[in-house]
């Protein structure tokens, strides 16, 4: 269960304060399946930077497995992010050094897998998506499309309960596109909790709910 309430966020800008979340709560059961959905700048990355313990709120508290992270030092939150989470990034956030069948282990050297154990699953987490012909190319080497199915697999890495994406089919085709999202639905019927960000109705619409965003604030 993940659990917000009155969450706040404001950026400051120099002496410019600009509020990103205005008190938005929200309960997501587990094996929930979650669309949020509205305009740039309506606070859906925000939103999902808060819950996923990417980000702090200014106020208000995030409560993950009842456990309240607000009261949690970046090491413990690091260790549910590893343990707990598996982040879809928009901008793909790939090591550039690294090839793809690295950027995928990454992860499982964190969680402290064996060498061989995190050769293996990453190699079935390429293959899933569709790229096991592409293991050794790093990002330069690989399309945008590409770099976003590595992404996806590098977040599969530790088979995390819950999987946050934002934006996770904005950089493939259509057909690619509603490949991974069968992928990650496949996920969620075993159990796993789905939320996505989204501008698209069609992804949106796959949603068990949708949860739509305007100001920084749920829309009714």
């Amino acid at each position: 269960m993940i659990r917000a309430v009155n969450l706040k966020k404001i950026y400051k800008m120099g002496e410019i304060e600009v509020p990103a979340l205005r008190g938005v709560s929200l309960d997501i059961p587990d094996g929930d399946y979650v669309a949020i959905e509205g305009p740039s700048g309506s606070g859906k990355s925000t939103l999902l930077n808060m819950i996923g313990c990417l980000d702090r709120p200014t106020s208000g508290n995030v409560f993950i497995d009842d456990v309240d992270t607000s009261k949690l030092n970046d090491t413990e939150l690091a260790k549910i992010r590893r343990e707990k989470i598996g982040f879809i990034f928009q901008m793909f956030n790939l090591i550039p050094t690294l090839n793809a069948l690295e950027n995928v282990s990454l992860p499982m050297m964190f969680y402290g897998s064996s060498r061989g154990k995190r050769a293996k699953r990453a190699e079935e987490l390429l293959k899933i998506v569709g790229l096991a012909d592409r293991a050794n190319h790093k990002p330069s080497e690989l399309s945008g499309g590409e770099q976003q199915r590595v992404a996806i697999a590098r977040a599969l890495a530790n088979d995390p309960p819950v999987i946050f994406g934002d934006e996770p089919t904005g950089n493939l085709d259509t057909e690619s596109g509603k490949g991974i999202m069968n992928f990650l639905e496949k996920l969620n019927k075993k159990g796993e909790t789905l939320i996505i960000v989204t501008h698209d109705p069609e992804i949106a619409a796959r949603a068990h709910r949708s949860i739509r965003m305007r100001d920084g604030t749920l829309k009714a």
